[in-house]
Formats: structure tokens, C-alpha cells, sequence
């Protein structure tokens, strides 16, 4: 093993007296993560910016923070690939200052497991009897240069997106989720085989009308405090119009949702020789799309300019951390990598502005630190090079 690289805590910083508490990540410690064969990091609430040329290890920081959170991290990367070549498997461990407190966070892919694709969690040093016991502590999100994309891509990396954040609004949307997802693909596979056993199928198809009816009640809850809080936003930050299309959905607006549940489980059975055919499941919340659109203009917001539409997402990431910090007394985890891409002075300015007010603890990526000069002295600043991390 090389030698752990320490980067010492820094001095408390200044902030807004108006910033919410926040969510903080205090210590990181990475293990054959990438390229880090050991790192340690200290850091204290605020902003931190995290300065270096490309491949040099920022967005690896990043990613390993994106693991506080459920599911496969920000780049949703096999667990396999984020070995560091040469080395064992990854781990990481963090304390996270959060709404109920400090507490310790262990984590990394088990390697003897039957797979090798299996992600093993502590929380104080505890086996977590699932990754809902993370979100339910701490909200992290996230923005990455490829979700600059995320308008005029396909379908799945909005509902991805959406869910996430869902899931700050309701920790066990994520639990939810995994259940109609298995249930789903376990259909499919009985579907495949072309032998199902009628009560068993029955059984999953129960399953996925029950979850896929939550899931698309805590969507159409989540969108719609999304919508009025983009709508109200001040600054110049463009407004968001925010809805969500799919067919669970549109029951839910015409009826109650345990006839919602009776309708979708008929429409999974009757389905089942198409399903079986088409080898896809065409009816469910796995279907559905987020729609967005800018107010100003009323364009959708895929037609919009690159520059519009990622401000369109910052926008939304802010509505979102400033009613999290209502909902649960602490605004989340940000990390934004590349985030001034695209923006003019007035809207950088902004979104620093708005970062120090919320008090956010905010992790932003660049290879250019002037463009974050307006945050010395109310952020700290690190230098990323070679996968060595300093204070600059």
C-alpha cells in the first residue's frame, strides 16, 4: 500500500448569516478508488473547490462522494471498474455531519461476494440492513457536465435524475423502486421462459401494481413542489416549468390510487402475451419521463440553448436543496462538477451567491480557478493533481 496522502482541516470559514444548517462531509478517506491509492481529506461546511487539469482526479473525488448516496454513484460505473489498476478492492470511509448528527460511513465494493458487484455498507461501524438507511440520514445530488445532456437524452436518465431527488423528499422511494424493478424483471424472465406459474406471476404483477403506484404518487408529490418552487425562484436563473408524463400517472389524476393499483394489475395481465413477445414491460413508472420547460420563454426545454438548459438544471438542483433544507433541516450534499460551464458572470455569481446562502456544503470541480475567485475567502480550495490532493 503507497502512503496515505493527508490534507489537513482547514480554519473555519465565513458564512452567510441567513445559510440554512447543512449537511457536511468532514472526512474522506479513499482507498484504491481510481487513481487514489490512499487519501485522506479534511473539510469544513461551506463551499470547497476542487482546482486541477483534466484527468487529474477531480471528478474521482466527486464520484466517491456520489457513494454516500444509493445506487451506483454518479458516473453508475461497473464496481469492478473503480478498482484502481493494480490495487485491491475500493473502499471509502467518511464522517458525515448530517440533520440527526455525526456519524461514520464505511463502504466499497465486496469482493467475495458471489458477483464481485456487491456494495458492503456500515453506518457507525454497523452492517445497514439496506442503502435506504443512507438516504435517510444524508441527501447528496448531483450535477455532472454529462447531465448537460439531460433534456435531449433518453427518457431513463430523466426518471433517474427524478428519482433522486424523490428520494430526499421520501427515503423509501429508493426501497420502492429496487422492489418494482425486481418484480418487473423477474415477470419478464417467467414471461421468457414461456412455463410461468399463474399465481406466481400473479403475485409479482401485485407487486409492481402496489410500488409502481407509490412510485408515481411520490413522482407527481416531488414535480409538484418542485414546479411551484422553481416557478416562485428570484434571480436570473431562467424559471422551470415542471410536469411528468406516463400512463400510472395519468391514472392517478383520474382516480383513487388503490383503483389506480386495480387498473395497472389488469393491465399487466392482459399484457403478458405482448410483454412476452416484445421482451419489454410496456405499461408502468418505468416508463415515464420528467418534462421540463422555461417559463420565460415557453420553450420545451430541450429545444432550448445548451447555455439555457444548463441553467435550467441548476435551477432545479436549487429549488430542490433550498426545500430540502426546509423539509429536513439541512440543505444536502451538492456536487457539481464543471458547473460553471456555460454560465455568464451574472449567473455564476448567482449560483455562488446562492450556494453561501443556503449553506450548502457544495463540492465544485474546475480546471480553471478564476472563474471561482469570487468564492476566496468563503470556500477552501484544493488543488488536485496526479491524484494528490493539497490546500491551495
Amino acid at each position: 500500500m503507497g502512503p496515505e496522502r493527508v490534507v489537513p482541516f482547514a480554519k473555519p470559514l465565513p458564512r452567510p448569516a441567513q445559510a440554512a444548517p447543512a449537511a457536511s462531509v468532514t472526512r474522506l478517506v479513499l482507498t484504491d478508488f481510481r487513481g487514489y491509492v490512499r487519501t485522506r481529506l479534511a473539510a469544513a461546511a461551506g463551499p470547497v473547490v476542487l482546482v486541477g487539469p483534466n484527468g487529474a482526479g477531480k471528478t474521482n473525488l466527486l464520484e466517491a462522494l456520489s457513494f454516500l448516496a444509493p445506487g451506483k454513484g454518479l458516473r453508475r460505473a461497473r464496481l469492478g471498474e473503480i478498482d484502481r489498476r493494480g490495487g485491491g478492492p475500493w473502499a471509502l470511509a467518511a464522517t458525515v455531519d448530517g440533520p440527526a448528527g455525526e456519524f461514520d460511513v464505511g463502504t466499497g465494493r465486496d469482493a467475495e461476494s458471489e458477483s464481485g458487484e456487491r456494495r458492503h455498507l456500515r453506518i457507525d461501524g454497523v452492517p445497514a440492513k439496506s442503502q435506504r438507511e443512507l438516504s435517510e440520514r444524508v441527501t447528496v445530488v448531483w450535477l455532472t457536465p454529462q447531465m448537460d445532456r439531460l433534456f435531449t437524452d433518453a427518457a431513463p436518465g430523466r426518471r433517474r435524475f427524478l428519482d433522486r431527488l424523490v428520494t430526499g423528499f421520501d427515503p423509501g422511494h429508493w426501497t420502492r423502486l429496487l422492489a418494482y424493478e425486481r418484480a418487473m424483471r423477474e415477470r419478464a424472465r417467467l414471461l421468457h421462459e414461456g412455463a410461468a406459474d399463474a399465481a406466481w406471476l400473479k403475485a409479482l404483477e401485485e407487486i409492481m401494481a402496489e410500488t409502481g403506484v407509490a412510485l408515481a404518487a411520490a413522482r407527481l408529490e416531488a414535480v409538484a413542489r418542485l414546479a411551484a418552487e422553481c416557478a416562485a425562484a428570484p434571480g436570473p436563473f431562467p424559471r422551470a416549468g415542471l410536469a411528468i408524463e406516463g400512463t400510472v400517472e395519468r391514472w392517478l389524476g383520474t382516480m383513487p390510487a388503490l383503483a389506480a393499483e386495480e387498473t395497472f394489475r389488469a393491465a399487466l395481465c392482459d399484457a403478458r402475451g405482448l410483454d412476452r413477445d416484445s421482451g419489454v414491460t410496456q405499461i408502468g413508472p418505468h416508463r415515464s419521463d420528467l418534462l421540463a420547460r422555461h417559463l420565460g420563454t415557453g420553450e420545451t426545454a430541450g429545444l432550448c440553448s445548451t447555455g439555457e438548459q444548463k441553467a435550467l438544471l441548476i435551477a432545479i438542483v436549487l429549488a430542490y436543496a433550498r426545500l430540502m433544507a426546509l423539509q429536513r433541516g439541512a440543505a444536502p450534499v451538492l456536487l457539481l462538477d464543471e458547473v460553471t460551464a456555460h454560465l455568464d458572470a451574472v449567473r455564476r455569481s448567482a449560483l455562488f451567491q446562492t450556494l453561501r446562502a443556503l449553506g450548502a456544503q457544495s463540492w465544485l470541480a474546475g480546471t480553471d480557478a478564476a472563474l471561482f475567485a469570487e468564492l476566496r475567502g468563503h470556500a477552501e480550495f484544493f488543488a488536485v493533481v496526479d491524484a494528490a490532493v493539497t490546500p491551495a
